[in-house]
């Protein structure tokens, strides 16, 4: 559903806004032919799902996938809960933002605890947002980013995403000035607040990224549960989402932001630009102002 919404998507003529490629990576234990030469493609950004617990990257994986960063273009990486996606830990900056159980442990030691409680073999990070099928409501934190913008919508803002029973964990590494937490969910068990999405802003060295907490936000069961789900998925769903209009419309108009922001066609973040300008000053370096409609 996902890859079908993006390449329906069109510009103010009619055109095209995206050509998609969606596929699987090839069997582990071996550099994946795209990835591994992801650097020296033509595509403008990168959507990667991780569901591996350790293997899905492979290191010749992900020194194309910095390389494809480092010239400007953009990078989505998502996981799940507990371990699963834990290979983004090799990745260069963004794979810092992503914390598992076995590796790489929010740094928070309180927050190494169980919260969804109604899948017994999941252990933490587990925040649990609701069903799937149904539909949450987010905290923007500091300044709406450019992704959560939506003209449309009553507030001008984005506050709904699918919701998962157990959504894994992320946070902004504190040595990269260019990332901060955009958007907070908050548990149905616990009520405790999580991060759902940091941003990293581009800059001359990087292209612009996004950590989120879970793929399930982009996924066809949790759009819509009617599609089915994998023989081991046991909870209960909701269909929240589907009697709910103005969520599916958020929903939507998030993931076009975030496919438009990833290829340069949204402003950046105007408070990272003013701590970009001011980190330039320090350094007594200068570069020129963004450039929004470029594309990478």
């Amino acid at each position: 559903m996902l890859r079908d919404y993006l390449a329906g998507l069109t510009d103010e003529d009619g055109a095209p806004l995206c050509d998609v490629t969606a596929r699987d990576r090839t069997a582990p234990g071996s550099p994946d032919p795209i990835l591994s030469t992801i650097d020296r493609s033509d595509f403008d950004e990168l959507w990667l799902f991780a569901v591996d617990t350790g293997d899905g990257l492979d290191p010749e994986d992900c020194a194309a996938i910095g390389r494809f960063r480092d010239a400007g273009r953009g990078l989505l990486v998502t996981r799940d809960h507990m371990d699963l996606g834990c290979s983004v830990c090799t990745l260069g900056g963004v794979g810092a933002a992503h914390f598992f159980h076995s590796s790489h442990q929010e740094t928070d030691a309180a927050r190494r605890v169980i919260d969804d409680r109604e899948t017994g073999y999941i252990l933490w990070p587990n925040y649990h947002s609701g069903a799937n099928g149904d539909f949450q409501e987010i905290d923007i934190v500091g300044e709406p980013h450019p992704v959560l913008r939506d003209a449309e919508a009553p507030s001008g803002l984005i506050r709904y995403m699918p919701s998962h029973p157990h959504e894994g964990a992320v946070g902004a590494p504190p040595e990269d000035a260019s990332a901060r937490v955009i958007a907070t969910g908050t548990s149905k068990v616990s009520g405790r607040a999580f991060n759902i999405a940091v941003a990293f802003e581009p800059s001359p060295a990087s292209g612009p990224a996004l950590a989120e907490s879970t793929f399930h936000h982009f996924a066809d069961y949790n759009w819509d549960p009617l599609k089915g789900c994998p023989s081991f998925v046991d909870e209960t769903p909701g269909n929240g989402l589907a009697h709910s209009p103005e969520a599916q419309l958020s929903v939507r108009r998030y993931v076009k932001n975030l496919a438009l922001w990833l290829a340069g066609r949204l402003p950046v973040d105007a408070t990272a630009e003013v701590q970009d300008r001011a980190l330039d000053e320090a350094l007594g370096e200068s570069f020129p102002a963004s450039d929004s409609s470029a594309v990478y």
